[in-house]
């Protein structure tokens, strides 16, 4: 069965991006690109923050990235703050990039391990760039910098989601995809394959399709409404299943990072956009009310509100397959993990990445449906591993939340990983892993779990010429960042908001 009429079911940041992607993969070919979007459907709207691979997505469509963050109201982002995650009072940064770089083979922690455990106190942070320019406020890419010898400035964005999907419609649609608006009523499906055929909207129109995107949302009107092909609950790992989400005002410069502050039942973010923040609280019901949530939130916002919060409920998990018959689920309907690192436009992203590169236009083959399915099904447990990590090794004990999250039983793959590092600081990363060794050292060391001992090879080099190399790696970013620019300077030269 050839693809001629590809149809995308929702809209909003997933459906948009999956139209702006298929519209340059279906250029010049003999295939229709249809979404289907309602505008009775709101979105909470509060501000998304992503992370460096969206800045290549981007990139691939040919989005120049100035024009892009004038209108979505854009930021950088340098990585995120935590606080209070190891116990109440404390504070990390995760950075985008890494700290130091590897020396010989050695990746640069095991070095400074070596040097803590023999009573150095410089601090892990002192050796990432974007750590370093986070905390003093400051931004500029390192190619407007006269020194070639420092290191690159991985960023990604923090945006306004509907603008996003506002100024991806326009582009989409100046490249052929063509928009219904309109209401999914009921789905048709093939009696013998069981493939979707159409889809009749509350106006009795029906659009035929040979491929279906479904990017619905929770609701999954194709991959499950249709299809019912299941879920796998993971909030027994992730108990969090509820959120409250309210914009502010911007009571400052907007600040190049976004920042996750652990509460008694869960956690708040804040991301910073030009012209407001975005909050939210995220928490577990089984041991936290809406309103105790409500409250915590609307406490510790740092503006006035500028709209009332909005309640979210969900399952963290993911579908049983996310590619069936002639159905590719991509966003929500896919599955859902929290937004603690701020993964959910990620998984968007690769699904659509996984999309172009397996999708023919000739014929669907069970092939790409499987092989699609074992490598989102990968990508999704490894992420999830990394946000267990966060409340599991905690030294909090001051709620039952924090109690239960931190004594868990976790899954093996993640237990084996923990093991490795509290061995010798070594971390194991499988092929195309998302995280990184920076990313997994970050959390550890910053929520007090440091490693009993270091790569051996550490002890084969002249630890002198080591501890020279690494004050000039302190220095190099030291110098680096007093000569950036002050981030709301920056974004007022580089991309100032636009009217929304």
């Amino acid at each position: 069965m050839s693809i001629n009429d590809i149809v995308i079911v929702g809209g909003g940041t997933a459906g948009w991006m999956t139209a702006a992607a298929l519209s340059r993969l279906t250029q010049g070919k003999n295939v229709n690109v249809t979404l289907i979007e309602s505008e009775q459907i709101g979105t909470v709207g509060v501000g998304e923050a992503t992370i460096p691979p969206f800045v290549h997505f981007n990139r691939l469509l040919e989005i120049d990235e100035a024009e892009l963050l004038a209108n979505v109201q854009g930021t950088y982002k340098l990585g995120i703050q935590f606080v209070n995650w190891g116990q109440q009072g404390d504070s990390y940064f995760h950075p985008f990039g890494n700290y130091g770089y590897e020396i010989d083979g050695v990746s640069f922690h095991h070095f400074w391990v070596k040097n803590r455990l023999n009573g150095d106190q410089r601090p892990l942070h002192a050796y990432s760039a974007e750590t370093m320019a986070a905390m003093h406020r400051r931004f500029e890419p390192v190619g407007s910098n006269p020194r070639e010898d420092l290191p690159p400035i991985n960023y990604a964005y923090h945006l306004n989601a509907g603008e996003y999907a506002a100024f991806l419609r326009r582009y989409s649609e100046a490249r052929g995809v063509k928009r219904v608006e309109g209401l999914v009523e009921s789905v048709q499906m093939d009696s013998e394959t069981g493939y979707v055929t159409s889809v009749q909207l509350k106006s009795g129109q029906i659009l035929k399709g040979d491929f279906f995107v479904d990017c619905s949302g929770f609701r999954g009107l194709l991959i499950e409404g249709a299809l019912k092909t299941g879920y796998e609950d993971w909030t027994h790992w992730l108990p969090c299943d509820r959120a409250v989400a309210v914009g502010c005002e911007q009571p400052d410069h907007p600040l190049p990072y976004t920042r996750a502050t652990a509460h008694g039942a869960g956690w708040q973010w804040r991301v910073p956009l030009q012209n407001r923040l975005g909050n939210g609280h995220v928490y577990c019901s089984a041991h936290m009310s809406d309103d105790d949530a409500h409250d915590i939130l609307m406490g510790n916002l740092d503006g006035e509100p500028i709209a009332d919060p909005k309640f979210l409920r969900f399952t963290t998990g993911h579908r049983k397959k996310f590619w069936n018959k002639n159905v590719v689920a991509i966003g929500l309907s896919a599955g859902f993990m929290e937004p603690l690192e701020s993964t959910s436009i990620h998984l968007i992203n690769t699904g659509i990445k996984k999309l172009m590169s397996m999708l023919s236009l000739d014929v669907i083959n069970p092939a790409q449906e499987k092989i699609f399915n074992r490598l989102t099904l990968a990508e999704y447990r490894r992420i999830r591993d990394f946000l267990i990590l966060h409340y599991h090794v905690t030294r909090r004990d001051d709620t039952d939340f924090w109690t239960y999250v931190r004594t868990m039983d976790v899954p093996d793959s993640l237990r084996e990983k923990m093991a490795l590092y509290d061995l010798n600081g070594q971390v194991f990363r499988e092929e195309d892993e998302l995280f990184t060794e920076t990313s997994w050292v970050a959390v550890m060391v910053g929520q007090g779990a440091m490693p009993k001992g270091y790569s051996p090879l550490v002890d084969t080099f002249d630890m002198q010429a080591i501890n020279r190399e690494m004050s000039e790696i302190e220095k190099s970013i030291q110098y680096l960042v007093s000569h950036m620019k002050p981030h709301g300077q920056f974004l007022r030269s580089h991309c100032p908001a636009t009217a929304a």
